[in-house]
């Protein structure tokens, strides 16, 4: 008995097959092989075509089929995991109208902010959450006033997510994540936000019917199942964005519990209890995978532009030449805790939205030149980035939010010691890293949502967790002192 779980990235579509009785993956395969197109017409546009999805994720089955031998009636159910904020426009006949906009697209943010004036930035936050900003409603609000006779032309609205789904099974639903995530859910109504599709002149009826994340939400059909070589009728019976799926992935569903990721750019993602907003629009908060009306689970989501590419131009510019990434970590392990007064602020990779969207660029503070070397800049490099994590999870303590376990993929920056040691002594907080995959968390989402799996508990039992990393309690007030030297450079 096998679940079958896709990640439809901005970067690649991948397919992974895990056996639901021992919850290890037999197969997995991702296309295209090198990194996916993304059409720029203008700048700051950013489109993808949807069937472009299709036909990657059709690629990625056939490996995973192949590679496996599974049966296509042994595979039970599927989850999709997707890239979030995305806009895909289908008409009557269920045609993509238009390229998909997607989530780095930044031509709508003039929309949301308009909205969030003229709404009224309380209303907007206390019903929101967020604010209307650069997600998929301001997406449609650029489309209805620039391409207006292919805004009238549209059915149905979609996330990524949902439009692989439909896909799959001929049905156009979506889920209250989804919705929250596209700005469309309003949390003290407990419904889609009438006054909001009003204000856009949005008609009520482009919103897909809404299903929970862990139920059936239409079943693969003959097409479909024809072209991908899966049986007819297989369910599918989870979605979520990729963020939410992550944190899934490694376990975090309760409050306290962040999921952190850092590659180019940094993740934390943190479970509230409440429904609970921050006032300066720092952070963006969402339904959680979770989220019930009986019960209150909000994902807090902190992105951070500046962390994992401040390292890579540390290697390429200050590094020895040819030095690996193992090495330059050791040789920025030979400074000390807070490198000797050395300060990095990390922030040269555009405008943070945790720092109410200013653009404070990269800078470094304090060198001596007869103290310090390039040990001394390759720590304060990682030390200024763990540190911007920390700036951002106090944020999210504000809204109510006890930090005391941070999961993560052992991947990227979590490959580094000082880089863990620190995040664990700044935050006082456990590490916990995981062998995970967004896939793979997708297919046992699946299994919950099929009731393969009574509870997460037993979905994620076999979650294999390859180091615990706890704070060194001698070493926390130096890391304190070194994050209030940082933290007093931001003004």
């Amino acid at each position: 008995m096998y679940l079958l779980g896709y990640d439809i990235g901005s970067s690649s579509v991948k397919a992974s097959l895990v056996d639901a009785l021992t919850g290890q993956c037999v197969a997995s395969a991702f296309y295209p092989k090198s990194e996916a197109e993304i059409i720029a017409v203008k700048p700051g546009w950013a489109e993808q075509n949807p069937e472009m999805w299709w036909q990657n994720l059709k690629l990625a089955t056939k490996d995973v089929l192949a590679a496996s031998k599974a049966a296509p009636a042994d595979i039970k159910t599927i989850g999709i995991s997707y890239q979030m904020h995305g806009l895909v426009c289908v008409d009557k006949q269920q045609r993509v109208l238009r390229p998909a906009i997607i989530w780095c697209d930044s031509r709508a943010v003039p929309y949301g902010e308009r909205a969030f004036r003229e709404l009224g930035e309380e209303r907007c936050l206390s019903h929101l959450l967020n604010s209307p900003g650069n997600f998929t409603a301001a997406k449609l609000a650029w489309i209805k006033e620039n391409e207006p006779q292919l805004f009238e032309q549209i059915d149905k609205i979609m996330l990524p997510g949902d439009y692989i789904a439909m896909r799959l099974s001929g049905e156009a639903c979506t889920t209250v994540s989804g919705l929250s995530e596209g700005i469309f859910w309003d949390f003290k109504e407990g419904k889609v936000a009438d006054w909001l599709l009003d204000y856009f002149g949005f008609p009520a009826s482009v919103i897909p019917t809404i299903r929970p994340t862990f139920s059936e939400q239409g079943r693969v059909r003959k097409a479909a199942a024809d072209e991908l070589g899966l049986a007819e009728g297989t369910p599918i019976t989870y979605r979520a964005g990729d963020q939410p799926n992550n944190a899934l992935s490694l376990g975090v569903l309760n409050p306290g519990e962040i999921a952190s990721t850092a590659g180019t750019s940094g993740v934390v993602y943190g479970v509230n209890r409440t429904v609970n907003y921050d006032p300066k629009s720092r952070v963006n908060t969402f339904a959680h995978v979770n989220h019930t009306a009986e019960l209150t689970r909000l994902g807090v989501l902190l992105c951070i532009n500046g962390t994992g590419i401040l390292n890579s131009w540390m290697k390429r510019t200050v590094a020895p030449d040819g030095i690996s990434y193992e090495a330059m970590n050791q040789l920025a392990a030979e400074a000390p805790i807070g490198a000797e007064g050395v300060s990095i602020i990390p922030f040269g990779n555009g405008a943070e939205r945790m720092l109410q969207n200013k653009e404070l660029g990269c800078s470094i503070h304090g060198i001596n030149f007869n103290r310090h070397s390039k040990a001394h800049l390759l720590r304060a490099a990682q030390e200024g980035i763990v540190f911007s994590f920390k700036y951002g999870i106090e944020i999210m303590e504000q809204m109510g939010i006890p930090v005391q376990k941070i999961r993560a993929g052992r991947a990227n920056m979590f490959l580094s010691t000082l880089f863990r040691d620190t995040l664990a002594g700044v935050t006082g907080a456990t590490i916990e890293l995981c062998d995970t995959d967004g896939s793979v968390g997708a297919a046992k989402g699946a299994g919950l949502g099929a009731g393969i799996y009574a509870n997460p508990e037993e979905a994620f039992a076999t979650l294999k967790l390859l180091q615990t990393i706890e704070p060194c309690a001698q070493d926390v007030p130096a890391y304190q002192e070194a994050y209030a030297r940082w933290k007093a450079m931001l003004g």
